[in-house]
């Protein structure tokens, strides 16, 4: 984890952010994750003090490790990404736009978790997502 500076504090702060699509509906396909990384990273931009280390999806949810800087309310910042990245996909794909005509995508609520000492457990957890896990013990992997 890299230290950050701000004019008058230093901080250290990432969180392990995960959210689910409304009725965990099974469409981030890998057409759909595309454009989903690509409005996080234009979030990202209007907030250039923010900083995405990893994005991946299963078919249904979101992962994401982030630093937000301690000037900033996570909720907000979660919401503007939320909120951002629904109105882009509804633009792209019409069958988005048809399930959830005037509604958001995503689930109202969230996961979040400050990451420590185990940030390589949760990069290779993050990094695992959407692969056939099925059957596997994966608690290990948070040991």
């Amino acid at each position: 984890m890299r230290i950050r500076k701000l004019n008058h504090s230093v901080y250290q702060v990432q969180y392990h952010l995960v959210w689910g699509t409304k009725y965990r509906r099974k469409y981030l396909k890998h057409y759909v994750r595309t454009e989903l990384i690509k409005s996080l990273y234009q979030t990202q931009r209007r907030h250039p003090d923010i900083y995405i280390h990893n994005i991946n999806t299963g078919d249904d949810h979101v992962h994401m490790q982030i630093e937000i800087p301690p000037t900033h309310s996570i909720p907000a910042v979660i919401r503007d990404m939320k909120s951002n990245s629904s109105t882009h996909l509804r633009k792209r794909f019409s069958f988005i736009t048809r399930i959830y005509q005037d509604s958001g995508i995503w689930s109202t609520g969230y996961f979040i978790s400050t990451i420590g000492l185990n940030e390589a457990n949760i990069q290779k957890y993050i990094n695992n997502q959407n692969t056939d896990d099925r059957g596997r013990d994966v608690t290990s992997e948070f040991s």
